[in-house]
């Protein structure tokens, strides 16, 4: 193998992941003393918190994401490698990628987490998770070929689960998903189809617990279920998803069994740790919790390493308050600001305070018009809140271009009620679901207990 960096002679710092956290990291170091590289499976920085538009056909996957080199042109001390990184050695010191090994001095990880599905990943199939640009056009092809099949289905009964749009878990991603599948139905689309009335579609949101939004103020979790049938969405709280084959999602209410038939299955119900937090438990000691993330110290590195760190998403930083720090953007992005100022602060010889988050609020848009906004001091609903979540929305896009084509695309949108990226793409516009001859899904079947989602 090849150490592309054995070279260099200034600090080396490697930055796994190009999401928030590794980005403002990377940022935040353009004028450190130090050699940075940043690694990504992508040559992009993805703006998840937009995907959801791009699932609905609000936006398309450009207006979301930006070239990580172009991002970071500017920083003369920063490359960016797209790679996939394997393994690590922290006695050598070193990352191992396919085919090479780079050396750093310190290490930041910053690799998030994927879809979790609490032990029935054949669902993977018939129900897709929202993480990348991937995910969120197979999520669009799904959503308008069932109005595209059910407009060609003579049997009522068939075409009514084609309608029926179920979305799996009720936190931000979810109601922002059922909020934007009921405008579609019951506005964009309304006046677009002959043999069918989209407005006889159910949009429906199952969520284990006994609230949406289960995060957030008790109160805005109220607000946002009325806001949510205000839009048409059928909120269905205390249900337990059990299965999903066949066409069929089964739920558990108080104690008996219920059948949905539907044709499109979204899932907004949990998420698990990137394969990089056992590969640190495996070669660094570090300790995981029930979902895979890294148990970090007050300074985000693991126990015994003080130079390796752990941000964004794949951490668990249970020192500030009485849950650990959750995992949204900002958090990430603090944290990556924060290690690389700790790394700054270092090279001069200095010491640095602890980690501590600044909570600047909680956002979750429902539908045009409706949000929900918790600023701590303050908590609101309605049309304010909707313009305060573009606001943040708008401000937090990496580069200017993105920032004024989704504001312009918005401003349209919100004019015309028209949704400008419903193309269908993917396997020449085959149907959502690959079915077998009888009509049934084609996948393993594996019947385990229920899960809370």
């Amino acid at each position: 193998m090849v150490d592309v960096t054995e070279k260099q002679s200034s600090h080396r710092v490697v930055i796994i992941g190009g999401g928030f956290g590794g980005l403002y990291a990377a940022k935040a170091l353009k004028r450190a003393a130090a050699d940075v590289t940043l690694i990504d499976k992508r040559n992009f920085h993805l703006f998840q918190p937009l995907l959801y538009q791009v699932a609905t056909g609000t936006l398309s996957p450009a207006d979301i994401s930006s070239p990580l080199r172009a991002i970071l042109s500017g920083n003369k001390n920063t490359q960016v490698l797209m790679d996939e990184v394997v393994d690590l050695d922290p006695e050598q010191q070193k990352v191992i990628l396919k085919g090479k090994e780079l050396s750093y001095d310190t290490l930041i990880v910053a690799t998030g987490v994927s879809h979790h599905y609490f032990g029935n990943d054949q669902w993977k199939t018939t129900a897709p998770g929202l993480k990348t640009v991937e995910d969120a056009l197979e999520m669009r092809r799904r959503i308008f070929m069932a109005f595209e099949a059910a407009e060609k289905e003579p049997d009522p009964e068939k075409r009514r689960a084609w309608l029926t749009f179920v979305v799996v878990g009720g936190g931000p991603t979810g109601v922002e998903l059922a909020g934007a599948i009921a405008e579609l139905a019951f506005n964009t689309l309304k006046s677009d189809f002959r043999n069918i009335d989209t407005t006889e579609a159910q949009v429906l949101l199952l969520e284990g617990l006994d609230r949406v939004l289960p995060p957030y103020d008790p109160s805005l979790s109220a607000k946002a279920e009325v806001a949510l049938t205000r839009l048409g969405v059928t909120v269905e709280t205390k249900v337990l998803v059990t299965n999903i084959q066949d066409n069929v999602v089964t739920v558990k209410r108080n104690g008996q069994e219920e059948y949905i038939p539907s044709r499109t299955v979204l899932w907004a119900a949990g998420v698990k740790a990137s394969a990089m937090g056992q590969v640190l438990a495996d070669r660094a000691g570090a300790t995981l919790d029930r979902a895979g993330r890294v148990m970090v110290e007050p300074d985000l590195s693991i126990a015994g390493h003080s130079n390796i760190f752990v941000i964004g998403d794949l951490a668990n930083f249970p020192h500030q308050g009485e849950r650990p720090l959750p995992g949204v953007a900002p958090v990430a992005m603090q944290e990556g600001e924060y290690v690389a100022d700790l790394i700054k602060q270092r090279l001069q010889g200095n010491t640095v305070a602890p980690f501590v988050y600044r909570d600047i609020g909680s956002l979750a848009v429902i539908g045009q018009n409706e949000a929900v906004v918790d600023l701590g001091f303050v908590k609101f609903d309605g049309p304010l809140a909707w313009f305060v979540w573009i606001f943040a929305h708008i401000y937090y896009l990496i580069e200017f271009d993105n920032k004024l084509i989704v504001l312009l695309q918005w401003g349209w949108n919100y004019f015309t009620r028209n949704r400008g990226a419903r193309i269908i793409t993917g396997d020449e516009g085959r149907m959502p679901i690959d079915v077998d001859k009888n009509g049934g899904f084609a996948i393993p079947v594996d019947r385990r207990s229920p899960v809370e989602v």
